[in-house]
């Protein structure tokens, strides 16, 4: 399947089948692939919690309205972001590097973030949208089914998780077999409405 095939398929499915199971290693080949995705500054920012635990995924689905596909899809992540890997060994992101980069870029991680919490946010938000498109697409060219979730109460979450200080969520996605024909795209906005030239 190529991306084309795999932009126009992918749809947001809200029903899958408790009985389909994608492998570790399944699971495993998509993620590293995934994580080639792009971070400012390389700083790969995204930390992605793969709950596997039925009893964890019940209660999460109890502060997620209720949605079947919680506890249903085969995979269930929940996309956050560390703050605060501009800060942790970010000559590391550089490893490999010619020199030249390396003296540039290193420094520069720390003037871009520190002390900026807005744009610390702002970037992990970024990173995890990039990352999590990038997981729905291979997640479609595998065949399987997808859908981005932010319809669930995020502190809640991130209790059950026990996320980290310093740590945000961003969203779910669950991946799996749908069980019913997606319903016609409705209500998609044209071009001319979305594009602007130059300026406003």
């Amino acid at each position: 399947m190529n991306v084309s095939t795999a932009i126009l398929e992918r749809r947001a499915e809200k029903m899958f089948d408790p009985a389909f199971a994608i492998s570790e290693q399944q699971m495993t080949d998509l993620l590293e692939k995934a994580m080639l995705s792009p971070t400012a500054f390389n700083i790969q920012n995204w930390r992605i919690v793969n709950v596997k635990d039925p009893a964890l995924r019940q209660k999460i689905r109890e502060v997620a309205w209720n949605q079947d596909k919680v506890t249903d899809a085969s995979l269930l992540f929940v996309i956050c972001a560390d703050l605060n890997t501009w800060a942790k060994e970010p000559a590391r992101y550089w490893a490999g590097a010619p020199q030249m980069y390396q003296e540039m870029l290193i420094p520069a991680i720390d003037v871009y973030y520190r002390d900026k919490p807005q744009v610390q946010r702002d970037e992990a938000m970024r990173s995890c949208g990039i990352i999590a498109m990038s997981i729905m697409l291979l997640a479609q060219e595998q065949g399987w089914h997808s859908c981005p979730m932010d319809g669930f109460d995020f502190e809640a979450v991130g209790k059950l998780i026990k996320l980290p200080e310093g740590h945000v969520v961003s969203m779910m996605i669950t991946i799996g077999k749908r069980t019913q024909e997606s319903f016609p795209r409705v209500g998609k906005i044209l071009l001319n409405e979305v594009l602007i030239e130059n300026t406003f």
